[in-house]
């Protein structure tokens, strides 16, 4: 349940979120600690973190969460669920 849990509210996230990965981060920290996952200075040392390793902050948010909830598979499954609206969107730009 947990898994569902991580990719549909990392899904609502990346669907409604504008402005690339750092417009992410308030909501990101509304949502993880509105669902007592991570705590105020877990989530801080979580954003040093995304911003330090290569690659988009908000995936690597994701992946971080979702590691730190359940492992590997909870890491996938955030991590698909912030991605997929990107993906699905420009998939449809590419068919035009």
């Amino acid at each position: 349940m947990i898994y569902l849990e991580l990719f549909l509210t990392f899904l609502q996230i990346g669907a409604v979120s504008f402005g690339g990965g750092y417009a992410m981060i308030p909501i990101i920290t509304q949502e993880v600690t509105a669902n007592a996952w991570l705590t105020e200075s877990e989530i801080l040392n979580f954003i040093a973190v995304a911003e330090s390793t290569p690659g988009p902050i908000a995936v690597n948010m994701a992946t971080f969460i979702g590691y730190k909830r359940r492992k590997f598979l909870g890491a996938l499954f955030a991590t698909l669920g912030v991605i997929t609206p990107s993906v699905i969107i420009i998939s449809i730009i590419a068919a035009f």
